[in-house]
């Protein structure tokens, strides 16, 4: 195993907050960068770049990203970092500059981590991270997802009933891909001096993931990559690559809408060929994922609300050369979370 000075942890945190909206139309982009870095200092992350359009602010952090709109804000850093520090800073900003004082939902989630003993004490474990959010959040439930003696993923979200009727939801869903044991040969992109820094989006096959898509990235020294993208009405994507061979990792996020992302994984997957991943979909009733049962289809969640799940196409038995090794299906107060785990089947030797 690599020894603690070469050693990085790619897996993120990953911390979303949803605030009640306002009668004047409040917006947590009105707080100032300089605001920002100063939560991000607590973290020990600073910004490196941003882009923006008329939906959300991204920015690209030194350990991963941030995104800002409205009433949503989303924060997702790697390493040793401190991302629960920024919990308190961030409410208090909300209510402070925007007038934003009620929380409609939160999610903190995160892989288990390969080296955990390197992480600060809250991080150290994740019964620690639920007793730290315990005291900022009532009515809140933990969760582990997969297999504790293998690759599994931990969730606290807030237990906030919504009353409203599916043509009134807000649509959201948020498919994330969590991908280890990265083909070598893809990696040689990710590293320093391999190519044009400002290609790399370009030839490995990420600026096509998603048509349309404005792209904010960033080579690290001497490897690793990180890329922000936007997209209209909201939509957002962002990469994340630790491309060592000993603990290479890679994740793939978006919350763009479709009412299948079967192409896009496979897209994605081609992109880095891991060896092993962890895949997560979140989607509430405004989604399109249940739009399309409403309409005779057969989206990726549509079935889960009928009980007739499994079978849909982005959650196959196998995925290319992967087979399926763990699938789980869980209903919250708002949303619907799928879980599933996939390894790159290994042939017998003739």
């Amino acid at each position: 195993m690599a020894s603690n000075n070469h050693f990085f942890e790619g897996a993120e945190k990953l911390l979303e907050v949803w605030f009640l909206r306002t009668e004047d139309g409040q917006d947590l982009r009105d707080i100032a960068r300089e605001d920002w870095e100063e939560v991000l200092k607590t973290v020990r992350c600073q910004i490196i770049s941003t882009i923006k359009n008329d939906s959300q602010d991204a920015y690209l952090l030194s350990e991963s990203s941030m995104f800002v709109s409205d009433r949503r804000f989303i924060l997702k850093t790697c390493g040793t970092t401190l991302l629960h520090n920024a919990l308190p800073l961030m409410l208090d900003l909300a209510k402070k500059k925007c007038g934003l004082h009620a929380v409609e939902d939160i999610f903190y989630s995160r892989k288990n981590f390969m080296r955990p003993e390197l992480q600060h004490n809250m991080h150290r474990s994740f019964e620690e991270e639920v007793i730290i959010l315990e005291k900022l959040f009532e009515d809140g439930a933990a969760y582990c997802l997969g297999r504790m003696n293998g690759d599994c993923w931990y969730l606290y979200t807030t237990n906030n009933p919504d009353s409203s009727k599916p043509g009134q939801v807000e649509p959201d869903q948020t498919l994330e891909i969590m991908m280890m044991d990265l083909e070598p040969d893809a990696m040689k992109l990710f590293h320093k001096n391999s190519i044009d820094p400002a290609e790399i989006a370009k030839i490995s096959g990420i600026a096509d993931l998603e048509p349309g898509i404005l792209i904010d990235d960033f080579l690290f020294e001497p490897c690793g990559y990180s890329m922000n993208g936007l997209l209209p009405d909201g939509a957002y994507m962002n990469i994340h690559v630790t491309p060592e061979k000993d603990f290479s990792y890679a994740s793939f996020e978006t919350n763009v809408s479709k009412k299948s992302y079967t192409n896009l994984v496979k897209r994605v997957l081609n992109v880095f060929k891991p060896g092993r991943f962890v895949m997560t979909l979140f989607a509430n009733m405004g989604s399109q994922l249940f739009s399309a049962q409403e309409n005779g289809g057969s989206g990726d969640h549509a079935k889960l609300t009928s009980e007739v799940y499994p079978g849909d196409t982005t959650f196959e038995d196998k995925i290319f050369d992967y087979q399926r090794q763990d699938w789980q299906a869980s209903k919250f107060s708002n949303y619907y979370l799928t879980f599933c785990n996939y390894a790159k089947v290994k042939t017998k030797p003739s």
